[in-house]
């Protein structure tokens, strides 16, 4: 599919004006040069609105946009909740995990662990942190983005990452978490306006042009198995999400992993104005959340009913899932197909940025200043944020094809083998908050425990769904953190968390949006049970 003149245009007003808002945002005033507050913290000045549309935005990239609107094609409502038990993930860190972050004011997650359980424990989780944003997570958002476009334009794959790659670069580098937080303000409405795009049109076709209303009655009657969020223990796709094990088991783990101390998400609340800032950016990424399935699930969905009317290869989509929402982008008329075009690139390129940023920061803050050159000048620290950004970038050029290439769904495995170190993040940092005999012998426990566990449940259980497999893995390592906590030294006195002068309480605005949120929730859950 070619884009017309329309179109390019489109495209090319998008990068025009978010090159310019990026440069404006991250200029400096005349004899102020950025130190490494401003560059990875945007200088502590993030107000709310900045915070909750730059999570999604950082958050929403190909691997939601292509993964789930590919297995929205297979398996249907259920991948959904990747999305909405995310939103009640997001409020639970805002009220009882931020306001710790914050207090200690801390630049990374690595360093909150070396005040709770020392050095050891930070260089591990930094070593690990840096390989799994650039060898799995930027590779990956690369490549799918990378197939999206091929999909699209007949564009070489390889091609299209490499220009992916070099827009992040261009238009975050200079200006650091700043100029990426405050760009994906344009990021997420334009993916908002084009994911909603290409759900009218997908539903609007499904109805033979009765309105998306009508399409999506069609859907609920022909393939109402695709709208149960609970699936069955005979469904095909059990194993990705095992019926009621979705919603009590490890699949929490994995939000807790990611949306409660992945850096590359939390930065953003480190950089508020303060904590009630912060905080009501979480509630409003929670409310955002809501959102993502009707742009992203429910396209996949209506792929399945186009397939089967011959509006769509059904042949292309059985083959490989992953190219259904490149797919769908070829329905979108001219004009609006730069739109969408231009959302999917904003979707890809935010995520980008943001993980370059969280890659430069624990390496620049927790590895090179702590262990390669001490007591440099902070213009030293931020030279090699970025030269440490572009090099991540180049690694994950490097990686995307020969490590996800081969996958029939990148998004389910990428999913399936983050669980292996999940449990342990979320346990150390659990029993470094709730636990005050918590300790590195501990820490390590648990996090070698995660793995090591982990391994041999996938040996030993191979047809064991990798969400029950997590949660067995949690409960089992919390336990051994204890014990092993309890059987060693003690921690130093001023490394356990002092509850005690920490304000948990939350402002009437986000214990509203709470509560219209988990109401929202319950309602989805009954309808589509």
């Amino acid at each position: 599919m070619d884009l017309g003149a329309i179109d390019l245009g489109v495209v090319a007003v998008y990068a025009i004006v978010l090159f310019a808002i990026a440069f404006w945002v991250s200029r400096e005033p005349a004899g102020h040069s950025k130190n490494t507050e401003d560059y990875f913290l945007a200088g502590r000045s993030l107000p709310w609105w900045a915070i909750g549309a730059s999570l999604i935005a950082s958050n929403i990239s190909a691997e939601q946009i292509i993964g789930q609107s590919g297995q929205g094609f297979v398996v249907g409502m259920a991948i959904a909740a990747y999305e909405w038990q995310a939103a009640i993930v997001l409020l639970l860190t805002a009220k009882f995990f931020l306001p710790i972050f914050l207090k200690r004011k801390i630049y990374t997650m690595p360093q909150f662990l070396e005040t709770r359980y020392g050095h050891g424990v930070k260089t591990l989780m930094s070593v690990y942190w840096i390989t799994l944003y650039t060898a799995v997570n930027l590779a990956a958002v690369l490549w799918l983005g990378g197939l999206a476009i091929e999909s699209v334009t007949g564009f070489n794959v390889i091609w299209a990452m490499c220009g992916l790659a070099a827009f992040a670069v261009l238009y975050s580098l200079y200006g650091g978490l700043k100029a990426v937080a405050l760009t994906d303000i344009i990021q997420v409405v334009i993916l908002i306006i084009g994911g909603l795009a290409i759900t009218w049109i997908a539903l609007d076709l499904v109805s033979g042009g009765d309105g998306p209303i009508s399409g999506f009655a069609r859907l609920g009657q022909e393939v109402p198995g695709h709208f149960k969020m609970i699936l069955s223990s005979d469904h095909p796709n059990y194993a990705d999400l095992p019926g009621i094990w979705t919603l009590l088991g490890g699949l929490w783990v994995l939000h807790f992993s990611y949306w409660g101390f992945n850096q590359y998400i939390i930065q953003r609340a480190l950089g508020a104005e303060n904590l009630a800032e912060a905080q009501k950016g979480l509630a409003f990424a929670a409310v955002l959340k809501l959102l993502i399935p009707l742009i992203v699930v429910v396209p996949g969905i209506a792929a399945l009913i186009l397939a089967q009317d011959g509006a769509l290869a059904a042949d292309t989509l059985n083959e490989k899932s992953d190219r259904t929402y490149g797919e769908l982008m070829k329905l979108a008329p001219t004009g609006l197909r730069g739109l969408v075009f231009a959302a999917l690139i904003a979707a890809i390129v935010s995520s980008l940025a943001s993980m370059m940023n969280s890659i430069s920061t624990i390496f620049t803050m927790d590895i090179y200043r702590d262990y390669i050159a001490r007591d440099r000048d902070e213009k030293h620290y931020v030279l090699v944020g970025r030269i440490t950004a572009l090099v991540a970038m180049v690694m994950a050029l490097i990686l995307a094809k020969p490590f996800l290439g081969g996958l029939e769904s990148a998004f389910q495995t990428i999913q399936e083998y983050s669980g292996f170190i999940a449990p342990g993040v979320v346990a150390i940092f659990l029993l470094g908050f709730f636990f005050k005999r918590a300790n590195a012998t501990g820490a390590f426990t648990v996090l070698i425990g995660s793995v090591v566990v982990s391994i041999v449940l996938k040996v030993l259980m191979p047809e064991m769904p990798f969400v029950l497999r997590i949660w067995i893995v949690f409960l089992t390592i919390m336990v051994f953190g204890v014990v092993a906590s309890l059987v060693s030294q003690a921690p130093e006195p001023d490394q356990p968390v002092a509850l005690s002068d920490i304000n948990f309480s939350t402002r009437p605005v986000f214990n509203i949006a709470a509560l219209i949120v988990t109401a929202i929730l319950v309602a989805l859950y009954v309808a589509y049970w």
